[in-house]
């Protein structure tokens, strides 16, 4: 029998990714998607349930009871670090609440296996580069707060009511599909590729925030990761759970760090031309540096990222530049 799996914020950025990653593997899929960040567009080929996590646990539940999932792959968070110093209770409430609503109804209704998308976050400044997993966690924001606290109940849930779990530490997901079919569209982007490529296709020029990090050249250093090699990770950690394995923590990144002043030389490589680039000071909360250590998740998994910077940015740009208003709705 083929084995159902919900995945909730599928209908988002790395989630409509996701489905069709577990499609590609023969699973069966329902998304769950309040649609507050993401598209129908990106899944109208693929089962919706429209449900808040927070305000409709009833829904959620009755779903639960009524389906049976093999496993979650729970991808249903709020990701903007700057907007989660602006307004915590957002994120707390949506975060960690929904999160909550998430694990009581996978508890009641015997649903034993869920996949956490986490964040890199959790680590703050790190100690040392490259980050590993079992290296301290001191978040330096309310976001990677919450995916914290996410990790943490985990543990507990899986101590007491024997719920597995991995949880995959996020290092900047980025790119499109090759062809720039989908790709990262969010009502306000702040991640760094998508926001270089836009200034340059607007004629724009691109806000750098702080050049002053003792750093080699003054910018913020950071790993990426290609999203179809991201969602990858998920459906193998997936498998390992459904086969009996232990739950874990896994980084998912290149391995290495590159700069926002290497970003942009990149983007200005494959569009060829340059960025007007405008500095301003740090925004509070940014490390310095923070890239992954991937030997673990290599080893455990036996996965290896297919893609590096190049084709993340050359995706990326396909995508951007055939859908400049990101999706038709």
């Amino acid at each position: 029998m083929t084995q159902k799996i919900l995945v909730t914020g599928g209908a988002g950025y790395i989630g409509s990714f996701m489905v069709r990653e577990l499609k590609d593997k023969g699973f069966d899929l329902v998304i769950l998607d309040n649609l507050s960040q993401g598209h129908k567009e990106s899944v109208k080929d693929f089962r919706l349930e429209q449900i808040d996590l927070v305000t409709e646990p009833d829904k959620l539940q009755k779903l639960l009871k009524e389906e049976k999932f093999e496993g979650v792959i729970h991808m249903a968070s709020f990701i903007q670090m700057g907007e989660s110093y602006k307004d915590p209770q957002k994120y707390y409430i949506n975060n960690v609440i929904g999160f909550t609503n998430l694990l009581a109804a996978m508890k009641e209704n015997g649903v034993n296996n869920i996949i956490l998308s986490s964040s890199a976050g959790v680590y703050g400044n790190p100690v040392k580069v490259p980050v590993e997993e079992d290296d301290p966690k001191n978040p330096l924001n309310p976001y990677g707060e919450t995916k914290y606290i996410m990790e943490r109940m985990l543990e507990d849930y899986d101590t007491a009511y024997g719920i597995k779990f991995v949880a995959i530490r996020y290092f900047n997901a980025a790119g499109a599909e090759l062809d720039g079919s989908i790709g990262e569209a969010h009502p306000e982007e702040s991640h760094l590729i998508p926001s270089i490529l836009k200034a340059a296709i607007d004629g724009c020029e691109f806000t750098l925030f702080g050049d002053d990090y003792e750093t080699p050249d003054g910018t913020t250093v950071r790993d990426y990761i290609h999203v179809l090699d991201l969602t990858q990770t998920h459906s193998k950690a997936l498998e390992m759970l459904i086969n009996g394995g232990k739950s874990d923590f896994f980084n998912a990144g290149l391995g290495k760090g590159y700069s926002n002043r290497d970003v942009i030389s990149e983007v200005e490589k494959v569009i060829g031309e340059k960025i007007k680039v405008k500095v301003l000071p740090r925004r509070e909360g940014d490390a310095a540096a923070l890239y992954a250590s991937n030997e673990k998740i290599k080893k455990t998994l036996n996965w290896e990222p297919k893609y590096g910077l190049p084709e993340i940015i050359k995706s990326a740009y396909a995508w951007h530049k055939s859908h400049p208003q990101g999706y038709e709705t």
